[in-house]
């Protein structure tokens, strides 16, 4: 029997390729896998700092800085056959106070918001808290990707659990050659490879990263470390190349030159999980405590590196049942004998590599992507269920 479940157009409000920025790869990610599914249809409406040549996925853009542009959208959304507005949150890509605009446009939609959290902070400013818990009040669904953010969405913002839904953050698939394979075709046998990427700001801490290769390579002069990615735009337009390049300068004072490489470029997903697969070990040296969620992290998860990473909240969670190794903040000594008992001990290392594959195929792409289908099918049904019992006591009432 032909199955008579209404197919359900999910539109995404978020920042959008070629947009240079984490949440629009994520959304482009997710996006691409939900088209594969005959039961639902995608779009996207884009927030913009620019002007950008979008693809047939974005039903239209606006700027982030214009608050005037948020009531004019609500208004397309509310003209239009969306069912469900799935808002991508993140404090920096909306307009105003921390993010305020976007509450200008949620107020006045009337479709039902699912709100999906890239940075939930434990201990937020007043006026951080308000715009976030405003959000998920006017939500029928919060996704966090991460299990120990659910307390901190009850106790900071005052969330609602039974709102509240865990979808991990998504990692793609790519059939990739052995990283011993990798190695030779770059001529780098015989080499640990140590690596990092993403979008590099201040915040990364790869200052500290640098300094714990310079005690490594005292022991293992073989070590590389690459760092992969160029300068964020925001900090680029803000501050130049200054951060950069006081790293280059480190790598010169150290003499680090045959053991530091930087890829300067915005690397496709293809290169990034190249990288990755190249590398023995991973090193995320960040120093915001309160980061809830990182992508460069999951993808090196989900393709089973051994990581070792400052215990920031998200790599507590990713790297928790001896999934990899945590470092003091702002310590690169301790960054440094992480990675040196990894060297030393590579039954241990490839123990981890197994632990960490395992629990990293849950999060491709494909399995996520069904969880957040079951997600809109579930917020339907309980939404159709909310109005028949509505229904029904209206007509008692009569």
């Amino acid at each position: 029997m032909e199955s008579k479940e209404k197919r359900l157009h999910i539109a995404f409000l978020s920042t959008y390729p070629p947009r240079e920025c984490g949440i629009a790869t994520f959304t482009q990610d997710l996006v691409r896998e939900l088209k594969k599914k005959d039961n639902l249809k995608t779009s996207v409406i884009a927030i913009s700092d620019g002007k950008y040549s979008y693809d047939g996925d974005v039903l239209f853009d606006f700027p982030q800085q214009n608050c005037t542009s948020y009531l004019k959208a609500a208004e397309r959304i509310n003209a239009s056959d969306i069912d469900f507005l799935v808002v991508e949150h993140e404090y920096g890509i909306y307009g105003g106070n921390w993010g305020d605009y976007l509450l200008e446009l949620a107020k006045r939609v009337k479709k039902p918001i699912i709100s999906t959290l890239h940075t939930i902070l434990p201990d937020p400013s007043e006026k951080q808290r308000e715009v976030l818990r405003e959000l998920c009040r006017r939500s029928k669904k919060v996704v966090t990707m991460a299990s120990n953010s659910c307390r901190i969405l009850e106790e900071a913002y005052g969330v609602d659990s039974s709102k509240i839904v865990m979808i991990p953050h998504g990692v793609p698939s790519f059939d990739l050659p052995p990283r011993e394979a990798l190695k030779k075709e770059l001529h780098l046998e015989g080499r640990t490879v140590i690596s990092t990427f993403g979008l590099i700001s201040p915040g990364k801490g790869l200052e500290y990263g640098i300094e714990a290769i310079a005690q490594v390579v005292q022991k293992h002069p073989d070590v590389l470390y690459f760092i992969l990615g160029q300068t964020h735009p925001v900090v680029r337009k803000q501050y130049g190349e200054s951060y950069r390049e006081s790293l280059e300068k480190k790598v010169r004072e150290f003499g680090l030159e045959n053991n530091v490489r930087f890829v300067n470029k915005y690397l496709t997903k293809e290169e990034i999980v190249r990288g990755l697969q190249l590398s023995d070990i991973y090193m995320t040296p960040y120093l915001n405590r309160d980061q809830a969620v990182s992508g460069t992290l999951a993808y090196a998860a989900g393709y089973g590196r051994v990581i070792v990473s400052t215990p920031y909240l998200y790599a507590e969670e990713m790297l928790a049942d001896g999934r990899g190794l945590l470092a003091d903040f702002k310590d690169s000594r301790s960054l440094g004998e992480a990675i040196n008992f990894l060297i030393e001990h590579p039954e241990k290392r490839k123990e981890m590599e197994a632990k960490t594959l395992c629990f990293g195929k849950t999060m491709r792409w494909d399995a996520v992507a069904d969880r957040y289908a079951t997600t809109f099918r579930q917020t339907r049904q309980e939404a159709c269920e909310r109005s028949e019992a509505e229904h029904e006591r209206l007509k008692i009432a009569e």
